[in-house]
């Protein structure tokens, strides 16, 4: 048994040393304290901090539970191996096998690290020039996205969504809510090129088609993202429907534009004004939140106008004709089944990218 307990050792040596820089003692301490707080009948009176709170303590304790549960389950194991008799050897080793299972797979969390990669993401879908052919394409990806999503136990809430005459999408936008949704979502950030036999050609020609995919931290505080009043330009104007019917009658549509870079963001989908100016800024300080990670800007002043949809800047390649290959730009990684992939295994790409 003396292997079984070196071996165990080493384990919780190592645990120890990841469990402490990340801070779990003090993280368990408050999701009591935020669990005490929820309690109190006295703070629902004011719903909205108290759903705040609530989603607070749901993704923290997330975060905390899986890394509680495999300490105690060491120290349980430790205490056992300090009793237990040959007769037990094959059963304690697949328990460390398990937990040394489980421990590599919670150090793969460890990836998402950054500054927003713990919390939820706003995906934007949009087609790029081509008509059909690329709405079609952006509608692709928009189902690849939502069964990634699903795979991964994300709640998805649509904000905006523009369909294409004959097919597809002209723009989609969602918010994902989970654990490490940003953390999942960033490597795709950036414009994706299909290449296929056109189904809208009636000469069948193979034909390559782009769309932008914006994956954005939700920064809902601006105290994070402090952005002036006088750099920005709000528009107000009736939301449209389908056939160009009004979804209401008011004004509640909202265009705000970051004059400094010319970034601008658009959203009707809410039922009032406010709420839509609220999603907007949402949205807005998470576009120059990306952009300034990507730009490695000091300040938003630094900041440069952003990326737009077209040849030579796509960071992945989809190519269904005259070969089959997904290959990233960015990581060279490549998978030879691109359905799979169009059908939301994503997984081995972000790792990629994550590990890069």
């Amino acid at each position: 048994m003396q292997d079984l307990e070196e071996r165990l050792d080493g384990l919780a040596g190592e645990f120890l040393q990841v469990y402490e820089k990340l801070g779990i003692a003090d993280k368990a301490a408050q999701v009591a304290e935020l669990e005490k707080q929820v309690a109190d009948p006295e703070i629902w009176k004011d719903v909205k901090l108290a759903t705040e709170k609530n989603q607070e303590l749901a993704k923290l304790s997330d975060e905390v539970q899986p890394w509680e549960l495999l300490k105690t389950q060491i120290d349980d194991l430790k205490e056992m191996l300090s009793i237990a008799d040959e007769d037990l050897k094959e059963e304690i080793t697949g328990q460390v096998e398990a937990m040394e299972a489980n421990f590599a797979e919670l150090k793969k969390a460890l990836q998402f690290r950054g500054e927003y990669d713990g919390g939820d993401a706003i995906l934007r879908i949009t087609s790029g020039a081509g008509g059909t052919e690329a709405m079609d394409w952006a509608g692709m990806l928009e189902r690849m996205y939502l069964r990634f999503c699903e795979k991964h136990g994300f709640k998805v809430s649509c904000l905006e969504r523009v369909v294409g005459e004959e097919a597809g999408i002209k723009t989609a936008v969602y918010e994902v809510s989970g654990l490490n949704a940003y953390g999942w979502l960033k490597s795709e950030h950036g414009v994706h090129r299909l290449v296929r036999l056109s189904p809208f050609n009636a000469n069948n020609l193979r034909q390559t088609s782009f769309a932008l995919v914006e994956a954005l931290p939700v920064i809902k505080a601006d105290t994070d993202v402090v952005i002036g009043e006088k750099d920005l330009r709000v528009d107000v104007y009736r939301s449209g429907g389908h056939g160009g019917q009004g979804v209401n009658t008011t004004d509640s549509a909202v265009r705000i534009t970051h004059l400094p870079t010319n970034t601008v963001v658009a959203i009707q989908n809410e039922r009032s004004q406010i709420q839509n100016r609220e999603k907007a800024m949402e949205i807005l300080r998470g576009k120059l939140a990306q952009m300034q990670m990507e730009q490695h800007a000091e300040t938003l002043a630094d900041l440069r106008a952003g990326e737009s949809a077209g040849w030579g800047q796509q960071i992945r390649n989809y190519v269904l004709q005259p070969y089959k290959l997904v290959k990233d730009t960015r990581t060279g990684f490549e998978e030879t089944d691109p359905e799979a992939v169009l059908d939301g295994e994503l997984d081995d790409f972000v790792r990629a990218y994550l590990e890069m």
